[in-house]
């Protein structure tokens, strides 16, 4: 009887969590989140004689009690609002409803720059302050400190006249805040307050005040004023100015302390939209998903309808492949880059050798060597090598410089942790994760950040030498640093995880170490316990490549002011460089060799070139609805995606290779059996069109490839243009042979004239 009893035990046991996962279960579906529900405007029933009292309608059949946090009749058409999973289940099945969506939440992602970039040099090209002053840059982000000089509306005329935004008045921010510069700037917290409730003013401002920095520094980047004189703590001292500083700036705020959430984020840009911005910038990520499903994608569609310019960051997920965010065709992703500009700082060791790291502390220096030990000896905790908050021992720190191991918490927080427990300084390792790549803070004791080899030399000299000792230098602003650019490690990287034949990330630019403007709410390192107030900071992401690439389609946009968002991006990418001027391909920081397209997509983005490109890869919304059926979307789908009625044609072939991009991917199938053979496993085409945006001429067709399992060839191999926008086609015969899965390899497409180099990569991946 006795293994019946455990028997009975064990089968009361099972019952008990089998209720407990039953009740959890059901809290989960009564629990309400957000929704955004994608209604079929054009299908509205003749009942209803407003979409607003149809929207309403639907929301009350399944819920009495809720309400819409917004109604969106631009980028989406529909409304937001609080259901339960049930109520969600039973709204998504009444006719006239496209889709209805969980929230989505998702994360927020110079003085040298302009130089870098060439902006210096004198050029017919360049747009007169007159026309760019029309163009109007639209941040999407945390909001603005308005107050800086990068606001500054002395050498601007009147605003545009179709403008139709305005400045919203809240806490800390007045209709005074914006000017002939600022000429917008509005918020949205109605999602965010849905999920984490009313925002608590003591901590941030409901209102399009920028109280964490990341959105002044993204909307001086793209569009700030000419500042003389600016710095951080004396480092990157120099004129700061935005890419396109003599466009205006209007500010949407839909990200707070909390994060961004889809319903905001789609209210903003609906309204940028509505306001008449010719460029949207968002240096945030989420979740990746199929376009119908993505907010961002969905919003950045109809606004490349509108003729609006969208440029969103890539991600900071790289080295890992397959890693980007914002993939869609229609919007320009981003990855970063290096400058050609250092702040270094040296590391003396007790037995004499010195080594270098990078730092932006400028409080009291180290005056003497001082003993060094490695947090992970100093602490009980799995943790200490990293230097996590409480992990490390006083007793076996105080008086001394601490090694900590880059990971599990920020940067800067680690040199605090190392300040609390008495520690005098902090020299913070790389490892495998991060490699060589140097990001540079505003530490608040003495510090140096090194690389993954430096910091193994050091952690070797403190297990052989039984008094460890070192000196940290103060830090210096050194340029002409080579080589430059380089992929910086953390940018994300293709392929593209949601459509593999489009080749991501478009394009990369300037995104490790940029000064631009700051918030005063916060010090440079954005923790609590930093009390420094500046107006200009040095942050690194793809958020700060992003907004390069936003100012700089301004500049285009101003001079070419009929061109569309797609020829703009083309102008981007066909004049990007892949190399140095030795020849030497352009590297990536995170392996050390040459990078690749997966990494840099089209190459380091070239402005000067981008304003005469000579031709362009147009694309216009017919093209976009032919890449959807191209993936075998369905009419609901592509209807979720774009907001049109559209019906792929039965008769029609839509193939990804016909759609117009500036770029190629490749995706082969090893050849069954084949594992490493050479045999040819497949013959693919690709078409493209050409549009002449410069005067008549003769394109020529050249070819670099790096493999011999592709044969290219392309028909016709010349493209004589004789008129301004006449359009001609091409085809790309791609004979490629199998291949062990996991290979990838590259080629080059070049067409020129002699004066022009119209440039595309092509990226092979056999699975």
């Amino acid at each position: 009887m006795k293994p019946m009893k455990f028997k009975l035990i064990e089968i009361f046991l099972f019952l008990n969590l089998c209720c407990a996962c039953v009740v959890a279960e059901e809290k989960i579906r009564q629990a309400k989140i957000t929704y955004i529900v994608h209604m079929d405007k054009s299908n509205m029933p003749e009942s209803f004689t407003d979409h607003s009292l149809w929207y309403d309608s639907s929301l009350k059949s399944v819920s009495e009690s809720a309400s819409m946090l917004y109604t969106y009749e631009n980028v989406i058409h529909g409304y937001s609002t609080r259901l339960t999973v049930e109520e969600a289940e039973s709204l998504g099945k009444q006719s006239g409803i496209l889709s209805v969506l969980p929230e989505v939440r998702y994360e927020l992602h110079t003085t040298r720059t302009p130089e870098f970039l060439g902006l210096g040099k004198n050029s017919a090209l360049f747009p007169t302050s007159d026309s760019m002053g029309e163009v109007i840059v639209g941040i999407l982000d945390t909001g603005v400190w308005p107050e800086l000089k990068s606001f500054d509306d002395s050498e601007l005329g009147p605003v545009p006249s179709g403008w139709k935004g305005k400045c919203e008045v809240g806490k800390n921010f007045n209709s005074s805040s914006c000017n002939r510069k600022l000429i917008g700037a509005r918020f949205f917290s109605k999602g965010y307050e849905a999920a984490f409730g009313p925002i608590d003013e003591t901590m941030e401002s409901k209102s399009p005040r920028d109280d964490d920095g990341h959105g002044t520094h993204t909307a001086t980047t793209a569009a700030g004023s000419v500042v003389p004189d600016a710095n951080l703590l004396g480092y990157a001292s120099g004129t700061a100015r935005g890419m396109a500083s003599h466009a205006r700036v209007a500010i949407y705020k839909a990200c707070w302390l909390g994060g961004c959430f889809s319903s905001d984020i789609a209210a903003a840009m609906d309204t940028a939209v509505a306001d008449g911005v010719d460029i949207i910038s968002m240096s945030i990520g989420g979740g990746i998903s199929e376009y119908y499903g993505d907010t961002v994608a969905i919003g950045a569609f109809t606004a490349a309808a509108y003729g609006i310019f969208v440029s969103c960051s890539a991600g900071n997920s790289g080295p890992r492949p397959s890693s980007l965010s914002n993939v869609a065709p229609w919007i320009t992703t981003v990855g970063a880059g290096t400058l050609d500009r250092d702040f270094p700082a040296s590391i003396t060791l007790g037995n004499d050798e010195q080594y270098s790291g990078v730092t932006l502390y400028n409080g009291k220096q180290l005056s003497d060597s001082v003993p060094l030990v490695y947090g992970g000896n100093a602490s009980n905790s799995s943790s200490g090598s990293l230097c996590m908050a409480g992990s490390l021992i006083p007793e076996k720190i105080s008086g001394k410089i601490v090694v900590c191991d880059r990971g599990g918490s920020a940067r800067v927080q680690k040199g605090v942790v190392v300040k609390a427990a008495g520690g005098v300084g902090m020299i913070l390792t790389n490892t495998d994760t991060y490699g060589e790549e140097l990001v540079a803070d505003a530490y608040l004791l003495p510090s140096a950040a090194v690389g993954q080899k430096t910091g193994d030399a050091i952690k070797k000299y403190l297990s052989s030498d039984h008094n460890p000792t070192a000196i940290i230098g103060p830090g210096t602003t050194k340029l002409g640093v080579q080589p430059s650019p380089v992929v910086a490690a953390f940018s994300s990287r293709g392929p593209n995880p949601v459509t593999p034949a489009i080749l991501k990330p478009d394009i990369i630019a300037p995104g490790v170490n940029i000064l631009a403007g700051w918030t005063r709410a916060v010090g440079p390192t954005g923790i609590a316990s930093d009390h420094r107030h500046v107006d200009f900071n040095i942050i690194s992401g793809t958020s700060m490549s992003c907004p390069h690439v936003s100012g700089l389609a301004a500049l285009i946009k101003a001079a070419h002011p009929e061109w569309s968002p797609a020829a703009i991006k083309s102008a981007l990418m066909t004049t990007a460089y892949t190399a140095y001027k030795s020849g030497e391909k352009i590297k990536d920081v995170a392996t050390g060799g040459p990078a690749t397209p997966f990494d840099y997509g089209a190459g380091h983005v070239d402005p000067v070139a981008a304003l005469d490109p000579g031709l362009v890869y147009d694309a216009t919304v017919e093209d976009y609805l032919g890449f959807l059926c191209a993936l075998n979307y369905t009419q609901n789908q592509i209807k979720s995606t774009t907001h049109r009625d559209f019906t792929c044609l039965t008769s029609k072939k839509y193939t990804l290779g016909d759609f117009n991009y500036p770029s190629f991917s490749v995706p082969l199938e090893t050849a069954s059996g084949k594992e490493g053979g050479t045999g040819v496993s497949s013959t693919i085409q690709y078409t493209r069109t050409l549009t002449n945006v410069g005067a008549p001429a003769t394109y020529k067709i050249s070819l670099y490839s790096e493999t011999q399992a592709v044969k290219i060839s392309v028909e016709p191999a010349t493209l004589s243009f004789s008129a301004q926008y006449e359009k001609k086609s091409y085809t790309v015969t791609f004979k490629a042979s199998s291949m062990p899965s996991g290979t990838t390899s590259f080629a080059r497409l070049e067409w020129s004239d002699g004066k022009h180099i119209v440039g595309s990569p092509i990226a092979f991946s056999w699975t």
